[in-house]
């Protein structure tokens, strides 16, 4: 299974204070986070997209531009770009380029986005929502395919045989489809054959199985072999020394966030007495000390019949960046080690 770190690169307010860290501070501190997870051998680390006040991320090509500077291993990848929102041509010569600053370390995760603000900030129209991604989704993995591509659609002008450069590293950029729960994006995914990243944020990790079932299937039905479906999970998760002191400090950037995100969606506040439960056994929060949280995370694959990789958002605990650098080298470190090891094992089990 690969480990790996999602950034949204969160900016919260001191909970004390109600003061905001310079959007400069928390780049740099942003960067850091990318240097530790290569130096702990974490596999993936992605950055997010936003186009809201409390996040940095409007533009991850250029974070990850950044990281691929100061790293040498670890993979770099969006999570998500916003694909409906955006020109197929310039995502891919974009990630082409880094592809080529990176060596061949990068990967695009494309979705449609759960915040609604890069249409109309791009002129587009949210009734097209899904035709949108899937007309847009079909460009960009011809554009992998053909440097002198003729296509035509609804949304963006044509493309007559012009070139389109550069060219990356890697033979063919990997693209994986992000998803939230429509089984409509789990079936899409399986059709095309490209590995399938589930945003699991709340509830249980049971509950997606069915259409995790539903993505092997319709990619089963397309012809593609078994190993070509593959399945990733992005969750909520933290590391600590102790299970109290993840959630500690964890709570209250979450709680922050969702609390703003509840007010615009007509959601209630959430509660601390919320967040235990899905910090518990049956919830689908990757939070406590290591041991818990490699528990878990060898349960969520069962659930979902095998998982490849697991990335942590633990964006909402950056109000503590020694925390947040700590938590990562807890995950490299020491649940990495251990969860690769059940996995080596026929049982696929930790021993207490």
């Amino acid at each position: 299974m690969e480990i790996g770190i999602d950034s949204f690169a969160a900016i919260l307010p001191d909970p004390a204070t109600g003061r905001l860290p310079s959007a400069t501070d928390r780049m740099a501190d942003l960067l850091e986070e990318v240097e530790v997870a290569d130096r702990v051998g974490l596999d993936v680390f992605g950055i997010g997209e936003h186009h809201r006040a409390e996040f940095l991320d409007s533009a991850p090509p250029i974070i990850l531009a950044a990281a691929a500077a100061r790293t040498g291993q670890i993979r770099l990848t969006s999570a998500v770009t916003v694909l409906s929102a955006a020109d197929p041509v310039r995502v891919f010569q974009e990630f082409a380029t880094l592809d080529l600053i990176s060596k061949g370390r990068v990967e695009i995760t494309v979705g449609r986005g759960s915040f609604g603000e890069a249409y109309p900030l791009f002129g587009l129209d949210t009734r097209n929502y899904d035709a949108l991604f899937a007309e847009k989704l079909d460009l960009l993995l011809k554009l992998r395919e053909t440097i002198n591509l003729k296509w035509e659609g609804h949304f963006r002008p044509k493309l007559d045989g012009q070139g389109v450069f550069p060219r990356p590293h890697q033979q063919r950029l990997p693209v994986w489809v992000g998803v939230g729960g429509t089984p409509q994006s789990f079936a899409r995914a399986g059709a095309l054959g490209l590995p399938l990243m589930v945003a699991i944020i709340g509830g249980s990790f049971e509950r997606f199985r069915p259409l995790v079932d539903l993505y092997r299937e319709a990619g089963q039905r397309a012809g593609h072999p078994p190993e070509q479906l593959t399945v990733g999970v992005h969750a909520m998760g933290f590391v600590g020394e102790t299970t109290g002191k993840a959630k500690d400090a964890f709570f209250p950037g979450w709680a922050h966030l969702t609390a703003k995100i509840g007010r615009e969606r007509g959601w209630s506040s959430p509660t601390r007495q919320q967040f235990e439960a899905m910090c518990g056994p049956e919830g689908a929060f990757l939070i406590g000390d290591s041991a818990t949280v490699a528990g878990k995370m060898l349960k969520a694959s069962a659930a979902l019949g095998g998982v490849s990789r697991i990335t942590f958002q633990m964006s909402t605990a950056s109000l503590d960046t020694t925390a947040m650098k700590r938590s990562i080298e807890l995950l490299g470190n020491d649940v990495a080690p251990i969860v690769r090891t059940a996995q080596a094992k026929p049982s696929g089990t930790l021993d207490f």
